[in-house]
């Protein structure tokens, strides 16, 4: 598959961001929108009462991978995530969760990203949903 022009932003003398870039410069030809996905096994059904927030973002996660390489594309041409989650403490205290979910899904691709705390989301028992932006060649 062709590589897409791709360069994350570091204004001088910031730090570094921990999983994310500030901003991403890409190029190429096609730009996919993914909707927000689920924390919901292969995006099937509905979202299991019990299932812990680690789980429902691996799965959330995976779902988005699974769409963008249903339309031609690749993790590593992401350039925008927005995450919508429900209780920003569950998100900080699933830190080891929600990096195996991101190592095993994206690697070591960290393109810009927006997490926001909602009071709720569309299935009643969703605790996270992520949706994406893609740029492929």
């Amino acid at each position: 598959m062709p590589e897409i022009d791709y360069k994350t932003i570091l204004p001088e003398g910031w730090s570094r961001p921990r999983g994310f870039a500030h901003a991403v410069v890409s190029g190429g030809t096609r730009s996919v929108r993914i909707s927000g996905q689920l924390g919901k096994k292969d995006g099937q059904g509905e979202v299991s009462a019990s299932s812990d927030f680690g789980t429902q973002w691996r799965y959330a996660m995976e779902n988005l991978v699974t769409v963008l390489k249903a339309a031609g594309g690749e993790p590593k041409q992401i350039v925008m995530l927005r995450a919508y989650v429900t209780d920003i403490e569950a998100f900080k205290s699933s830190g080891a969760a929600i990096g195996e979910a991101w190592g095993a899904t994206l690697g070591k691709h960290f393109p810009a990203m927006t997490l926001v705390q909602v009071s709720a989301l569309i299935d009643p028992h969703a605790r996270v949903e992520i949706e994406g932006e893609a740029i492929l060649p």
